[in-house]
């Protein structure tokens, strides 16, 4: 019976990690199983939440830096290493302990960032599913370079995959195009395939239609599920009625001010911009940003988070009132849902990228780093839902590019028109695939008969 069925979910300890995950949990709890979301003490400690999720109960692991976090490890090198040996005995004894107390874990559903997870689980007899938190196309990309079928540095310039579109090289991930720039964080992102062939199953945050050649080819290799898009229910199929939001929040959204000021704007003219929760954005590429705004006949809501707003021009806010809002942080979902936003200017994390597919909202695409300049390839030329906005010989994206940019997706014109009802298209296909019977929702059934049976 699914109901004495427990599962663990076991997402990297970041934002964009987390999310993803704790709602897969969501539809897992729905049909029966009994889900548990284990994160680090320090993460659950730095947690903010306005709807605690009640179907989801919540454990932790030590990630070596109880403390601090990241922060405390002092390089990526260090936090990774030490997650990898603390966490792996501090999972085991997490497992034990709920076995011990009368509630044993029958899987363990964890992040394909942590590999390590796969070999505690085997080592204790518990099935196990990974999680891939990026799109089908990126982790086809990294898997080709995990069994050196893509040799890096990556020579010549054009790369042809099975099922990808034909990539250029600096369309690549950046820790393959720019390689040896985050050591720590490349071996990470290609461990993900070191051991992956020993999980019972294979999951991933996108939906059949979204990815239809590459799913097919990675099916050949895997037992594969694509599970997504993971947006809350309420902004996609609306099933889960209780299932409003991702339910935990490391930053603070200043929702009141947001919605109340876009609800004072006119239908599709605003911009949204936001570049996630990690991106560091320089001072010049700031100042680019903010002059192009301005140089549009659009308002703007402008996330810059806390440690950014420095890199603000002088006087800027003060300048755009009018105009513009900036905010520390935001309530994205609702934000995208809004009728006054006609545009989202994102760094093209793929969390941001697929809740922009969900609720039909097209894009200009800036990309900073690791997969965000293959999704921004996709953005453009695979699901035509936006367009990029190309870097100049110094790496950065000049005012005249992003006004250009913006005013063709939210003023209209051929181009922006076909680009608006490309995002529509794709909303409607992102629904249906998690609506009952969608291919998403047939493979999230699937796996839960056979974690029951």
């Amino acid at each position: 019976m699914a109901n004495g069925t427990h599962v663990l979910v076991l997402p990297f300890p970041g934002q964009g990690h987390i999310n993803p995950m704790l709602q897969f949990a969501s539809p897992l709890a729905s049909k029966g199983l009994k889900t548990t979301l284990v994160t680090t003490v320090f993460i659950f400690k730095s947690i903010y939440s306005d709807h605690p999720i009640a179907s989801t109960s919540f454990r932790t692991i030590s990630d070596g830096f109880d403390e601090g976090g990241f922060a405390q490890a002092k390089s990526p090198d260090i936090y990774l290493s030490t997650f990898k040996s603390v966490g792996s005995q501090s999972l085991a004894s997490l497992i034990k302990e709920l076995g011990d107390s009368g509630i044993p874990v029958h899987a363990v559903i964890y992040d394909g960032f942590m590999a390590w997870a796969l070999d505690i689980a085997k080592q204790l007899g518990i099935r196990a599913a990974v999680f891939l938190t990026q799109s089908c196309a990126v982790n086809s990309i990294h898997y080709h370079v995990s069994r050196g079928l893509l040799k890096v540095p990556v020579e010549g310039s054009r790369i042809w995959l099975p099922g990808l579109p034909e990539l250029k090289i600096w369309e690549l991930p950046s820790l393959i195009y720019h390689h040896g720039s985050y050591p720590a964080w490349f071996d990470t992102i290609v461990n993900q395939f070191s051991n992956i062939d020993e999980a019972d199953w294979v999951l991933v945050n996108s939906f059949y239609e979204l990815e239809k050649e590459v799913v097919d080819w990675m099916s050949k290799i895997w037992k594969l599920g694509t599970i997504g898009p993971t947006i809350p229910s309420m902004y996609l199929d609306r099933r889960l009625k209780h299932n409003e939001d991702y339910g935990l929040q490391l930053l603070h959204p200043n929702t009141s001010a947001c919605m109340r000021w876009l609800n004072t704007k006119p239908n599709g003219s605003v911009v949204y911009v936001s570049f996630g929760s990690l991106a560091e954005v320089g001072v010049e590429q700031m100042a680019e940003i903010a002059w192009g705004l301005i140089g549009t006949n659009a308002y703007f809501l402008w996330v810059v988070r806390e440690p950014e707003e420095p890199k603000l021009p002088d006087n800027f806010k003060h300048m755009t009132r009018e105009k513009g809002l900036i905010v520390r942080w935001c309530p994205q979902l609702e934000v995208l849902k809004h009728g006054s936003v006609g545009c989202f200017v994102s760094h093209c994390g793929y969390n941001s990228v697929l809740e922009a597919l969900g609720l039909g909202v097209p894009m200009v695409a800036m990309p900073q780093w690791a997969d965000q300049a293959t999704n921004a390839k996709h953005v453009e030329d695979v699901w035509g839902v936006g367009v990029r906005a190309l870097v100049d010989e110094k790496g950065i994206v000049r005012r005249e590019t992003i006004k250009q940019c913006i005013n063709e997706v939210i003023m209209g014109g051929k181009r922006g028109n076909e680009i608006k009802k490309n995002s529509i298209k794709w909303k409607n296909l992102a629904i249906k695939a998690a609506d009952h019977g969608g291919s998403s929702d047939k493979n999230i059934d699937e796996f839960v008969a056979k974690i029951t049976s």
